[in-house]
């Protein structure tokens, strides 16, 4: 079945309504969809729509083959725990934005975050795909990556950067385990299940 359609849309006006962490802006359009099987047209006028503006961010999950074990922090967040305290402590994948300084090098971002997030002195990652994770409201789009860990790396203690209000726990976990806490619900973090799943279907746990 052919559902393609062309789509055209005018965007008039631009207001920006916070500017902080995050610059939040109110985007005033005009939409048109034209459906070629049909030779109609759908046209809306002057649709407002919030957006957030933020940088590019990073996340990798980090996994030992010899011990089928992997790195996980534990964190705040206070959207989880405004909605539901109980969840407002995510275990997560190491993750941050892309530093401007890096100019889209999204590899030096991933090594400097897991540095600064675990402690571990990582030199070799895989990028393996991108993603949008909340596409209706964030231009954030997120790169993935995987790296492989050994004890002998770790030479910190992490935790991430105090002048930045990070307080992060670092965990280590076997493979199996993590999985299991997503099914009981302990994981309930995107970018992170995307990561365990990602890593359960290709097996990356395979000793070759």
């Amino acid at each position: 079945m052919n559902t393609s359609s062309k789509h055209k849309v005018n965007i008039k006006k631009i207001r920006t309504v916070w500017k902080g962490f995050n610059t939040i802006n109110v985007v005033t359009l005009d939409y048109e969809r034209y459906i070629p099987k049909s030779g109609k047209t759908i046209s809306q006028k002057n649709i407002t729509r919030e957006v957030a503006d933020t940088k590019e961010a990073v996340t990798c999950l980090l996994y030992s083959k010899t011990k089928k074990s992997v790195i996980l922090i534990r964190q705040l967040r206070i959207g989880p725990y405004k909605k539901n305290n109980l969840h407002g402590i995510l275990i997560e994948a190491c993750a941050g934005k892309v530093d401007e300084t890096d100019k889209n090098d999204y590899e030096t971002s991933m090594i400097r975050e897991i540095f600064e997030e675990t402690g571990y002195k990582i030199n070799d990652i895989k990028k393996i795909f991108s993603s949008y994770m909340s596409p209706g409201f964030y231009c954030e789009l997120v790169h993935f990556f995987i790296a492989e860990y050994k004890d002998d790396m770790k030479i910190s203690s992490g935790g991430g950067l105090h002048e930045e209000g990070e307080d992060i726990e670092v965990l280590e976990t076997g493979f199996d385990d993590a999985i299991d806490m997503i099914e009981k619900g302990e994981i309930i973090d995107a970018k992170t299940i995307m990561l365990l799943q990602y890593a359960q279907i290709k097996n990356i746990f395979e000793i070759k």
